[in-house]
């Protein structure tokens, strides 16, 4: 590393979404005397998991179009007409009538990001970026040498010295009883696996995109979708006769639609800045107040853009609004309120105009990815319990195909939704499928057996622990992700409640949130407190206590700016 002064060494762990934005940003840095690594674990560049064969079918669409998604080189409306003419005949993509605001297959547009990263590698060549790409290279773990340098050891135990390292490597989706109980899949990824011929009741557990996800997959094993008098209807195949999914819902209720969104990016003019929220963290005792943000990132833009929404809600707290909101969705049954949504919908396409509520929850959503990490322990907890399932629900964006086959499956017969609480649990079985204990809408307990069961409730928060180079932890250079409780009385409470994520340090008490502790530009915070200078991470599995909202390619495009502030 003789080097080091005149090359500056950077490794991208993971080569999908992410670490196309990063790089990206790297090539257009002007940065001289750039070298940068990609590992890849498998053998393409650009789709990760959910634009590749492990995290999509055909059937499979995205939830973003094209006027939502950053250029990389190219729109995808360019490179459409230049894509090979067979794939664009495989997903019936026709360049000269192309629609920018409509969803993609998403293993076409894992061939776009693919494309991009081709386009960007060879960009970074005619920059004279030297750029490695190690595919089918996994990494075993990571190792701090000195302030300056980064050992980085793949599966082989082959050694990389680097002066700064990016983190990129996407979801992960651990393993708990897949391998052990038939017919339990401990996620619907990768969804080859659940081309299955079934003649029972499958049960999934959640109903968001990620269920969706496997609705689409186990409907077309077992039956077909065809259009009758201009509405889509669905058949069951011979031998598939007693085929059902049932979705489990701890809100009892299924995702919004998506709509038009006047701010397509999920960023808003109105919103705080970084300043503003550093000069009322000073004010408030080092926190930042959910309800500050509350305030200034969602109800205050309404004054200008829907003068009549801001006069209803004005007086609201957050926990008033949500209240509200959630009981005007429970009023109405799950099924119906997606048809009456689906129609709200497409008008707002249709008209170019914005469900401005709704998209500004999304803005708010995405806002408070910077400020989490200063919130107190009581305010964290107030997002989860209050806030975060009406947004998970509002913000999905359910693709209107995907909208129309769960309302053909319902209308079939061939779907329905429970309702069931946080306490509900699943008893697995030896020779396969679970037992579903919950607590019904009349307050019964329930106990259901199903031969086939997916846990479909997205990518998880994983834990400090769960963090997979075991000498950043064991060495300290990282720390488990904590938020201080503004008051001693409420933390008190909390932990008599039996909530054993309440921790006493030092005097204080803490609440243990999901992951790692990071700073505002994604540099890792190790024991002593202390930010890394060469170590960033983007892998948001691992940091969802301090970065709450998994926003994909809005998450990829902000993120890799803010490391960018700080990598050099």
């Amino acid at each position: 590393m003789n080097e080091k002064v005149e090359v500056t060494r950077i490794a991208i762990l993971g080569g999908g979404p992410s670490a196309l934005f990063m790089f990206k940003r790297l090539v257009e840095s002007n940065h001289p005397n750039l070298e940068v690594t990609i590992f890849e674990k498998k053998n393409r560049l650009g789709v990760g998991m959910p634009y590749g064969t492990g995290g999509a079918n055909r059937e499979h669409i995205t939830n973003v179009s094209d006027n939502e998604v950053p250029n990389f080189v190219s729109s995808i409306e360019e490179w459409s007409k230049m894509a090979p003419e067979q794939m664009l005949a495989e997903f019936k993509i026709d360049p000269d009538n192309f629609n920018e605001y409509k969803v993609l297959p998403r293993l076409f547009f894992g061939e776009y990001l693919a494309a991009q990263f081709d386009l960007l590698l060879a960009l970074a060549s005619d920059k004279d970026i030297v750029t490695h790409v190690k595919y089918n290279c996994s990494i075993a773990d990571v190792v701090f040498l000195d302030d300056d340098i980064v050992k980085v050891i793949d599966e082989d135990g082959t050694s990389y010295l680097f002066n700064k390292v990016i983190m990129a490597t996407g979801h992960s989706w651990p393993r708990k009883f897949e391998s052990e109980i038939p017919n339990y899949f401990d996620s619907p990824y990768p969804p080859a696996k659940l081309k299955l011929k079934l003649n029972h009741e499958v049960a999934i557990k959640g109903a968001s995109l990620t269920a969706i996800d496997a609705v689409r997959t186990l409907s077309r094993a077992n039956g077909k979708y065809f259009y009758e008098n201009g509405k889509l209807h669905y058949s069951l195949d011979d031998g598939s006769e007693d085929f059902r999914i049932v979705l489990h819902s701890i809100s009892g209720l299924l995702p919004a639609v998506r709509f038009h969104l006047e701010d397509s990016r999920l960023k808003n003019d109105s919103l705080l800045s970084i300043d503003d929220i550093k000069a009322h963290k000073a004010e408030n005792g080092g926190y930042v107040s959910l309800d500050f943000i509350f305030e200034k990132d969602f109800k205050e833009p309404f004054q200008e853009k829907n003068p009549s929404f801001y006069d209803w809600i004005k007086d609201m707290q957050l926990e008033d609004f949500v209240d509200a909101m959630m009981n005007m969705r429970e009023k109405i049954e799950p099924f119906l309120l997606l048809g009456v949504e689906y129609d709200e919908a497409e008008r707002s396409i249709r008209k170019h105009e914005s469900i401005y509520w709704k998209e500004m929850l999304a803005i708010l959503s995405f806002s408070m990815n910077y400020p989490a990490k200063y919130f107190s322990a009581e305010d964290m907890l107030r997002l989860k319990k209050k806030l975060m399932p009406l947004v998970s629900l509002v913000i999905a964006f359910v693709p209107q195909s995907s909208c129309e086959e769960l309302l053909a499956l319902h209308n079939a017969g061939i779907l329905d939704l429970i309702s069931v609480g946080a306490d509900s649990e699943i008893e697995t079985l030896v020779e396969g499928g679970v037992i579903y204990h919950y607590k019904n809408d009349d307050g019964e307990t329930v106990a259901k057996k199903y031969n086939t069961f997916v846990d479909a409730v997205g990518q998880p928060h994983l834990e400090f622990e769960d963090f997979p180079f075991a000498s950043l932890r064991n060495n300290g250079n990282i720390s488990p992700a904590l938020l201080k409780f503004k008051h001693q009385d409420k933390a008190k409470e909390v932990l008599d409640s039996g909530n054993k994520k309440v921790k006493q340090i030092n005097g204080s008490y803490y609440l243990d949130v999901p992951g790692i502790a990071i700073n505002d530009d994604f540099q890792v915070i190790d024991a002593n407190g202390r930010e890394s200078k060469n170590f960033f991470i983007m892998a948001v599995p691992y940091i969802g206590g301090f970065n709450p909202d998994y926003s994909g390619i809005d998450f990829s495009e902000e993120a890799s700016q803010r490391i960018m502030n700080s990598l050099f």
